[in-house]
């Protein structure tokens, strides 16, 4: 299995496994490191950096002596973050510790970059992390975040879809749609915050705002062989498996229902974006299977002033 981590209830747990390992291109990162003076930076704080993906990606477009801080709530995590990094030679770059993301445990002005992946998602007021990220940041340094508009996917199909009658498509749109809002008025997040995430920059003061697109695609073709394509198909029969769709089951009807959903119409919705499991299995063996693997995530960068 691919994912160690699936069915643990640490945070985020379902998408700590491999499939996470191919989110971006190298040659982008590169290209954006140029862009936003990478060069420049020696002290880098990770915020909710889980097992470390993110900032590994980052390390190869940073200087070799640049010096990595990663913070996240979940102790699970940074003990696996710093097997992870050790594993890879990197301790002497890569430290860890458990903080939360709304009260960082460092002084002003301490990193040149202060970076997030798919963490302001997750949390009830992410102009209160910015604040906090842009606070510990130098002046003249970075702040960038990796945030997504998650429920532009529910539009995004594929070769099993692409001729479906538009009301079935339609009530995935009406299920992902309302179960974030939902999960916004609980207080756990808003999985599409990345719209909103450059009006929460320039709020924070940080200036010379930009915005990028990740120009990563997961196209999924036959005869699946690749190892990217084996981990997404691994993830997800594995989900199909467990009834696990982009939530469980039960935090799915938890979160359409705190999103004004109504009860006597969530097994239908459930059914509609997770009943196609055997059509699915059956185009793979066919080979007749495919998809181009668009998504929207932003790449939002800032800057503090200088003084």
């Amino acid at each position: 299995m691919t994912n160690e981590f699936r069915t643990l209830d640490s945070h985020s747990a379902e998408y700590f496994g491999d499939t996470r390992d191919y989110w971006w291109n190298l040659d982008y990162i590169a290209l954006i490191g140029r862009r936003l003076a990478f060069d420049r930076v020696h002290d880098v704080l990770d915020v909710g950096c889980g097992i470390g993906h993110w900032t590994e990606v980052l390390a190869s477009a940073l200087p070799a002596d640049a010096r990595v801080t990663g913070i996240d709530r979940d102790p699970l995590w940074i003990e696996k973050a710093t097997e992870r990094v050790a594993a890879r030679g990197l301790s002497d770059r890569f430290q860890y510790r458990a903080s939360d993301a709304q009260t960082l445990p460092f002084p002003d002005s301490s990193f040149d970059l202060v970076t997030c992946q798919t963490v302001l998602i997750h949390v009830a007021d992410p102009g209160a992390v910015i604040a906090e990220m842009t606070r510990v940041a130098r002046p003249g340094g970075l702040v960038l975040a990796s945030e997504p508009n998650n429920v532009a996917s529910s539009l995004v199909l594929n070769s099993n879809a692409f001729n479906d009658p538009v009301e079935e498509i339609l009530s995935g749109v009406e299920l992902q749609l309302t179960c974030e809002r939902g999960k916004a008025a609980l207080g756990e997040g808003n999985n599409s915050v990345g719209d909103v995430v450059p009006g929460l920059f320039k709020a924070a003061g940080l200036e010379e705002i930009v915005v990028y697109l990740n120009d990563k695609a997961n196209p999924f073709l036959p005869p699946y062989g690749t190892p990217e394509q084996r981990a997404m198909l691994e993830e997800r029969q594995d989900f199909e498996a467990r009834d696990f769709w982009i939530w469980s089951r039960d935090d799915t009807r938890r979160y359409f229902l705190a999103g004004g959903g109504v009860e006597a119409r969530f097994d239908a919705l459930w059914a509609s974006v997770t009943g196609g499991a055997e059509r699915f299995e059956k185009s793979i063996a066919d080979r007749t299977y495919s998809h181009a693997g668009g998504a929207l995530n932003y790449l939002v960068a800032g800057r503090k002033a200088a003084g």
